[in-house]
């Protein structure tokens, strides 16, 4: 029989009043069980308190010398210390049947079955832990891609417990690239846009920065390796591991991973679990893609594409804050689509439609990409030009005067209809105590005087002076 590495120190104290007869039978007791224990099992072991092993057989383990091992952490043999399930050498409960992946000092990954129980001191507060394993990687016919294949499942459904306690598709991509990253033994992780110039590349999620050597060589992989996963190292000694994706809609993103220099070497076994995270994750992009579709279309008008009355308030909100600390002026324009309700009644409402997608294209152009554009409802747009006074937003009112007639003109032929544009516009000045609720309605109010007056023409409304 092989023997066994132990710290002569029972795991359960003997009292001071219990004398030496009481700790000879504990250690009598001890006896007996390594004895059982080794009889029938490829480990046996006990912990202490703080989950330091004190006992192990047999001499060698898994390659290890167990003697090494003895007052070490019991967790340096796991190959993922944070699975779920908690650690099997440090059980608060009896468990039975309880698999967990150790590593061998060759670097491969045993799968082990254990059975363990706490050991617990008068008081009933657990002061060590004592148990035995069962290999189970080859055992029963447990070939070494079954092993795999066992491994992979359980990456796979700590992946997904890790994602189902996330509601938002980012969160729930974060936590399952750190479920992969853990179970890989992996210093980082990032997913990239693959749909960029390649120029620069885009971080849609990142755990840990990659150095810059990691990053050129994981895109150069991702850009050679036809769909498939790859692994290289990287000048600085780092291994990389890398993964194409590719959703329904489109999207393409590349996964990567990498290791410290010296670290264990990726493998065939390891592309395929990656291959397998990678399905998990181009779900998640999916979803994410659906989130911001639906996100969007929360905030924009379904014609025109331009924001609609809710978001184009709330963005305005959030910049009037900053205006106000820069010390800028915002403008608002109120536009309204002259002889619309004629041209629905004499031609119908498709070239109505036709004439509002026409009208958001050309204030679309006529301002910077910065500043807002807005369908308020039926033919009511507005604008919000950041840093803007009244001079600069006359300026864009007027090239939309003159605009807006020819660009309709097509539209409007045949009904004999000249279509044109009613402007009203009103600054905010930082410091003047100003609410934007005011500004709305001397926009309004400018805007309806152009409509009493003749139409087709921009007013400016001036705030009351303050005494």
């Amino acid at each position: 029989m092989e023997s066994a590495a132990t710290i002569e120190s029972p795991a359960v104290p003997a009292s001071a009043s219990g004398g030496r007869g009481l700790r000879a039978a504990l250690l009598d007791s001890r006896h007996r069980w390594r004895d059982l224990a080794t009889m029938g099992a490829d480990l046996a072991f006990e912990t202490d308190a703080w989950g330091r092993f004190v006992f192990l057989y047999p001499d060698t383990l898994l390659g290890w010398n167990a003697a090494t091992l003895l007052g070490q952490p019991a967790g340096l043999l796991l190959a993922d210390p944070a699975e779920g399930g908690g650690s099997p050498f440090r059980p608060t409960t009896a468990v039975r049947h309880r698999r967990a992946w150790l590593k061998s000092a060759d670097g491969a990954l045993r799968c082990l079955s254990f059975a363990a129980a706490p050991l617990l001191d008068d008081a009933g507060r657990i002061v060590g832990a004592r148990g035995i394993a069962q290999d189970m990687t080859e055992q029963d016919g447990f070939d070494a891609g079954v092993a795999t294949a066992l491994r992979r499942s359980e990456v796979i459904d700590q992946i997904l417990w890790r994602m189902r306690q996330e509601v938002l598709a980012p969160r729930m991509m974060q936590a399952a690239l750190d479920a992969l990253m853990t179970a890989l033994g992996a210093e980082g992780c990032i997913l990239v846009d693959l749909l960029g110039d390649g120029a620069h590349a885009t971080m849609l999620h990142q755990l840990g920065a990659p150095p810059p050597q990691v990053l050129h060589a994981a895109l150069t992989l991702l850009e050679a390796c036809d769909g498939e996963p790859a692994f290289a190292s990287a000048p600085d000694g780092r291994s990389v591991l890398v993964c194409p994706s590719q959703t329904r809609f489109g999207e393409q993103a590349g996964l990567a991973l990498w290791r410290l220099p010296g670290g264990r070497a990726w493998d065939a076994d390891d592309e395929r679990l990656v291959a397998a995270a990678t399905g998990i994750i181009r779900v998640i992009l999916e979803h994410e893609s659906i989130q911001r579709e639906m996100a969007r279309q929360a905030r924009t008008d379904p014609l025109t594409g331009l924001l609609n009355r809710r978001a184009f308030m709330e963005e305005i909100g959030r910049r009037i804050d900053r205006l106000e600390r820069d010390g800028r002026p915002g403008t608002l324009l109120f536009v309204d689509l002259d002889q619309f309700k004629a041209l629905n009644d004499a031609a119908g409402h498709d070239l109505g439609d036709e004439a509002l997608v026409l009208v958001a294209a050309l204030l679309r152009a006529t301002v910077r990409p910065a500043d807002l554009v807005a369908r308020l409802g039926g033919d009511e747009f507005a604008l919000w030009l950041d840093g803007a006074d009244e001079l600069a937003a006359a300026e864009r009112a007027e090239q939309l005067r003159i605009a807006t007639p020819g660009a309709l003109a097509e539209t409007a032929e045949g009904t004999g209809l000249v279509l044109g544009m009613s402007i009203g516009i009103a600054t905010l000045w930082p410091g003047r105590g100003e609410a934007l609720e005011d500004i709305i309605t001397r926009a309004d109010q400018a805007m309806y005087h152009v409509k009493r007056n003749g139409r087709g023409q921009w007013h400016v409304s001036w705030p009351e002076r303050r005494a």
